[in-house]
């Protein structure tokens, strides 16, 4: 869907954009996949803040989402198309042939009254979700189990999807959107297609009520700050941070520093990394 840039007759309206939900279902989810969410406002077991400019914001309730294959072999009809603030990628109603309704995440150019089903193998049309050793390698998925049987865990994301490179064994190789090229079991489950709403990340905020609105505090660079509370802080007026290196408030280092983990289990797993030219050995 497009991106719309309303008139700029306020401030806040100044530089704001946002996507085009005109096509979506505009009434109340459908209830009985709904639950209340309780926000945790960026605290802790102790109550104390864990996650910092974390608060407020307009109420949400959550959608029930199947990211697995709990209806194997029965055939749905898209319903309806929704919007979800709780995830950026649409979600689709479905309505399944024994009656039943589940949401799922949509695909990019569903519409209502398409007909998918998940199957082992299903012919490869964009909703379909079948296992990975029947993909034809070229073709684009999203919602990707890393375990069989789990759910799908990976490329969730709006306007994300993984294209299937080559089926060898017991793995199937997928490169992500960041250009790594990983295994994953063939018996694992992915959707084809791409996840909906590609253009999500054409969406300026634009304003800090509508931040605020969105569940975001205020942040307050760490330059601004007095020494006592930012590594970065202090000095008279606008001064540089005085360090080689940028660090965290806890005096960490920040901006472009490594944080995976050494000798993780999903290691040999990876066959090129994201970034790299040349396939590890």
């Amino acid at each position: 869907m497009p991106v719309k840039i309303p008139k700029p007759n306020t401030a806040a309206r100044k530089n704001i954009s946002f996507v085009d939900r005109s096509g979506l279902h505009r009434g109340q989810p459908f209830k009985s996949l709904t639950d209340s969410r309780s926000r945790l406002s960026g605290r802790g077991s102790e109550g104390k803040i864990t996650i910092r400019h974390r608060g407020g914001g307009a109420k949400r309730k959550l959608r029930a989402i199947d990211f697995g294959q709990g209806k194997l072999g029965i055939s749905a009809t898209v319903e309806r198309l929704e919007y979800d603030p709780n995830r950026s990628a649409f979600v689709a109603l479905l309505r399944y042939a024994d009656g039943e309704r589940r949401y799922s995440l949509a695909w990019e150019g569903a519409v209502v009254g398409n007909t998918v089903v998940a199957a082992e193998k299903t012919p490869e049309k964009d909703g379909m979700r079948m296992m990975l050793k029947h993909v034809t390698p070229g073709l684009t998925v999203y919602i990707v189990e890393i375990k069989p049987g789990r759910g799908g865990k990976l490329f969730r994301a709006a306007g994300t999807g993984a294209i299937v490179m080559d089926v060898q064994d017991k793995y199937a190789q997928i490169k992500a959107p960041s250009g790594e090229i990983r295994l994953i079991l063939k018996d694992a489950y992915a959707t084809l297609g791409r996840a909906s709403n590609a253009d999500s990340w054409l969406v300026r905020v634009g304003s800090a009520g509508r931040s605020r609105r969105m569940g975001r505090r205020p942040q307050v660079r760490g330059k601004a700050q007095n020494p006592v509370d930012h590594p970065h802080g202090g000095g008279e007026g606008n001064q540089p941070i005085g360090l080689k290196h940028p660090k965290t408030k806890w005096g960490k280092p920040a901006l472009g520093v490594k944080t995976r983990k050494r000798g993780k289990y999903s290691d040999s797993l990876i066959l090129m990394r994201r970034g790299k030219k040349k396939e590890k050995a």
